[in-house]
């Protein structure tokens, strides 16, 4: 079971801190979020820093929002960053739901789905390193595997899980372990319908922090205000885990569950959280 991080989005200043002690202190994976109407770092920008500052941990996307983007510049940042990552990127990627993204990129919200399946298609062409067009030649660079970097999809409804199996990726869950194992089952579902050799890879993400009641506190308001739009921010904020007792059963839930990683993502920006974490769970 990998134990990995979200790092908290109130301080980009202080990342390449949070990433050197959490690699480190030997954590598997380094996560960061994605929203356009919201102060929050770019994650593509700030990952391929982060890549730069360390040498071993992976990095992931929890998820970008792909249909806010244009898929081939996406494939290109990509593919590009699992280059220079030396292969340890992820690119987690979903839907989003925030009407105000789509206003600002001038895209549409009702469309959603069906562009990420479209910006998928063009992405894995460009990857493969086929000409763009009868007119256009191919974008690079390559990435380091001939499908480019891993995907990872998150997602709640079937539709969205399916893409697991259609696509060949892993599947995250933001869910707490009492109802995120149906959701596991249907990835490894997908997986087979589609004809997949092995597992998808699963990884489970829950709020986290460890620390005074101050930071405890900061986090929760970081949560309310982060899911004000959703109408399920209170219930956000109090899935929040407080303790190193919650965050280890937690693990050992998801371990039952059989997820390969689980992702202690961080809204308190106290780095020091990072030792008490490890002290706690490694």
């Amino acid at each position: 079971m990998h134990i990995g991080l979200g790092l908290p989005i109130a301080d980009p200043v202080a990342l390449p801190e949070w990433a050197r002690r959490a690699e480190s202190a030997e954590f598997s994976t380094l996560g960061l979020l994605d929203r356009i109407v919201y102060d929050n770092p770019e994650p593509l920008v700030t990952l391929a820093m982060l890549a730069g500052t360390t040498s071993r941990i992976r990095l992931q996307t929890e998820v970008l929002i792909a249909p806010l983007r244009d898929p081939v510049l996406l494939a290109k940042q990509a593919a590009t960053l699992d280059l220079l990552s030396g292969g340890r990127f992820a690119l987690g990627l979903g839907v989003g739901g925030r009407d105000d993204d789509h206003e600002a990129t001038g895209t549409d919200i009702r469309t959603r789905g069906r562009r990420l399946d479209e910006q998928l298609a063009i992405m894995r062409q460009q990857w493969s390193g086929a000409p763009f067009s009868d007119t256009c030649g191919p974008i690079g660079p390559a990435a380091t595997e001939p499908d480019g970097p891993e995907l990872l999809f998150g997602g709640f409804q079937p539709a969205a899980i399916d893409r697991v199996g259609r696509w060949g990726g892993g599947f995250l869950a933001a869910a707490a372990p009492s109802w995120a194992g149906r959701l596991f089952d249907l990835a490894r579902r997908s997986w087979a319908d589609h004809g997949r050799p092995g597992a998808p890879r699963i990884v489970a993400q829950v709020n986290a922090v460890l620390g005074p009641q101050p930071l405890v506190d900061q986090a929760r308001t970081a949560i309310l205000d982060y899911y004000e739009f959703s109408g399920r921010a209170d219930h956000m904020a109090d899935g929040l885990l407080v303790t190193a007792t919650q965050i280890r059963s937690n693990i050992k839930q998801f371990e039952d569950l059989g997820a390969d990683e689980i992702m202690l993502y961080c809204y308190g920006t106290d780095p020091d959280q990072i030792d008490r974490f490890a002290t706690a769970v490694l």
